[in-house]
């Protein structure tokens, strides 16, 4: 038995380095894949973090305050404000002056700002109106948009004494591409 297991087994080692053989073989199929982005519009959270601004203490120095939030889009979106009284800071029987800036991270590696800067402090009445549109940046899908808020005592008086509170809603809208 001895002399026929040697040939065997040259046989079976022949069959798996023989070029061609059928357990040298490879056979490839491909499948092509597709898929579609649609536009894209979202907030990372419903809601920005509460700003609670200091203390007013007096009648000339305005409070200031910040909040942000992600916004998700890959095309350009037009954002705009809620301008009715429900933005003023207002307590049950007198109002703040109530301003609002908006600024954003601009390509997401500075904060340079992009098309949404707003620069100046405007009045809750005409805070985004017109809207202002965020340029989308290619490959930049996430903005960070920041909510400044500045509250002070109008002009010559002082507001009466008391906590003031105020709702500021920002909308997003696909712009385009």
């Amino acid at each position: 038995m001895k002399r026929y297991l040697a040939p065997a087994v040259c046989a079976v080692l022949a069959l798996l380095i023989a070029p061609g053989s059928a357990l040298a073989q490879s056979d490839d199929a491909t499948c092509d894949i597709t898929v579609t982005v649609d536009a894209i519009v979202e907030w990372d959270a419903a809601a920005f973090t509460a700003i609670g601004l200091a203390s007013i203490s007096d009648q000339g120095t305005p409070r200031t305050g910040t909040s942000s939030l992600v916004l998700y889009t890959n095309g350009d979106v037009d954002l705009t404000a809620d301008n009715d009284t429900d933005a003023q800071l207002s307590s049950a029987t007198d109002a703040l002056v109530t301003e609002y800036q908006l600024t954003d991270d601009g390509d997401g590696t500075s904060d340079t700002g992009m098309a949404t800067d707003v620069t100046t402090w405007t009045d809750y009445t005409t805070f985004l109106s017109p809207a202002v549109t965020a340029t989308h940046v290619s490959t930049d899908g996430a903005v960070n948009i920041t909510l400044g808020v500045r509250a002070s005592n109008p002009a010559g008086e002082v507001a009466d004494t008391g906590a003031y509170s105020a709702t500021q809603t920002l909308t997003a809208t696909w712009a385009g591409p």
